[in-house]
């Protein structure tokens, strides 16, 4: 995109914003006028759209120069434009409701008063302080929620533990451990004692092997430096193994040259070796436990345009195929769903990521629900079609919206054991 259509498209952004403040104030201003607290309500308003407004300013500049580290105030103000917004879109659906409910009302008194001949003066109907007080309330429950999720709710790891049999899993591999992390997102980051605790809660899994899904950066390698020594510190029997995600490949930053770009890739794979990754670009390693073995295999980015589609079965696999059990990595669930399930060499199970369960949901056992399942089917957890498993991590890191309402950060932990 252009910088010129860019600064368009940030000034129509603005009209909007500007015009949703004033229509939201302009039905809230009747009941701040009325309060013994009218001073303080006000002046909290205008400060709170002016953080909102500085929380703009901070993302379009992350979006726009995409700077290598962030910092906590920053992100800490553009988690509170984007929970700001949210009230003002429920506020929005409220009032707009009672404006058309007041609007047909008045149309409804003013034709009655030309049948009925009535004399008397038709008036408008005002706003209904109980609607604004059950918008304000409404709108308050997400409101906290994603205060919480901005400031404690990105780092709080959850561990989901998940037991899956299979028929043809080898005997000596009965109790394998697998520790599944996914989209890392380092260049969010803005607290390193955070992202060591969730290091720390990895490692304490004891995992025999540790399996990450894609997406160590958001757009450009030296994200990942100020971290290298802690996942340094990830440790499991049979290694550490992972694959590219989306944002790995810096398709998102405008690079100089690409010589640049090249080298940005080829600094990535650096940096994972030096912090003991074996990546696998279409590849495969097998793992061997006593007489028994296990196949994991890797592919590059497989998703629906404009995701790149580097994702090659045919290279991973090549020349393992026989291997009686296999495991795939692939970061886009998409993937399983468009070419594995179908794919003539059966894939035991897939492990994917790049959801991040949108950041945002409800996650509760029974029940979970996200916007994001409205465009990928299988956005979050265990997913079964035709024999084959796969799991979709929720994500370890977060992008775009500093935070994590519902659906926290994932470290899955998964038990592998033999049907009978």
């Amino acid at each position: 995109m252009s910088t010129r259509n860019i600064s368009i498209n940030i000034i129509w952004t603005l009209i909007v914003l500007l015009v949703m403040d004033a229509y939201v104030y302009s039905a809230l201003r009747k009941s701040i006028q009325k309060s013994k607290w009218k001073t303080f309500l006000n002046v909290a308003y205008g400060v709170s759209v002016l953080l909102s407004y500085i929380g703009f300013y901070y993302l379009y500049f992350y979006f726009t120069v995409k700077p290598l580290q962030v910092e906590l105030a920053p992100n800490l103000a553009i988690g509170f434009f984007f929970s700001l917004i949210v009230v003002k879109i429920l506020l929005l659906l409220f009032f707009l409701f009672e404006d058309v409910f007041r609007f047909l009302e008045h149309v409804f008194n003013i034709l009655r008063s030309f049948i009925k001949a009535d004399k008397k003066t038709i008036s408008r109907p005002g706003r209904r302080g109980f609607i604004r007080q059950a918008g304000l309330i409404f709108a308050g429950i997400p409101f906290t929620s994603m205060l919480y999720g901005i400031t404690k709710g990105k780092y709080d790891f959850r561990v989901k533990k998940v037991k899956l049999a299979f028929d043809n899993l080898p005997k000596a591999f009965e109790g394998f451990k697998i520790v599944q992390i996914s989209d890392i997102h380092s260049g969010s980051f803005d607290s390193r004692e955070a992202i060591m605790d969730g290091i720390a809660l990895i490692n304490q899994q004891k995992a025999d092997v540790i399996l990450f899904t894609g997406d160590l950066v958001n757009n450009d390698s030296r994200e990942i430096l100020p971290f290298i020594e802690d996942f340094k510190t990830l440790k499991a029997p049979y290694g550490v193994y992972s694959v590219l995600g989306n944002h790995d490949y810096g398709d998102y930053k405008k690079w100089d040259s690409a010589q640049d770009k090249q080298e940005n890739m080829e600094l990535l794979y650096r940096y994972q070796k030096e912090m003991g990754f074996q990546l696998l670009n279409n590849e495969n390693s097998i793992l061997t436990k006593g007489e028994d073995v296990i196949g994991i295999y890797g592919v590059e980015n497989w998703g629906n345009p404009p995701f790149p589609q580097k994702g090659d079965l045919d290279k991973a696999l090549s020349g393992k195929e026989e291997v009686g059990f296999k495991v795939l990595l692939s970061h886009d669930p998409t993937h399983w769903d468009k070419k594995v399930i179908d794919y003539p060499v059966h894939i035991d199970l897939t492990l994917s990521g790049h959801t991040h369960g949108m950041q945002f949901g409800v996650d509760i056992p029974g029940f979970k629900w996200s916007p994001i399942k409205y465009i990928y089917p299988q956005w979050a957890g265990l997913y079964k079609k035709k024999k084959q498993l796969l799991y979709v991590n929720r994500g370890f890191g977060f992008l775009g919206f500093p935070g994590r309402v519902g659906i926290w950060p994932e470290i899955t932990l998964i038990e592998l054991t033999k049907n009978g």
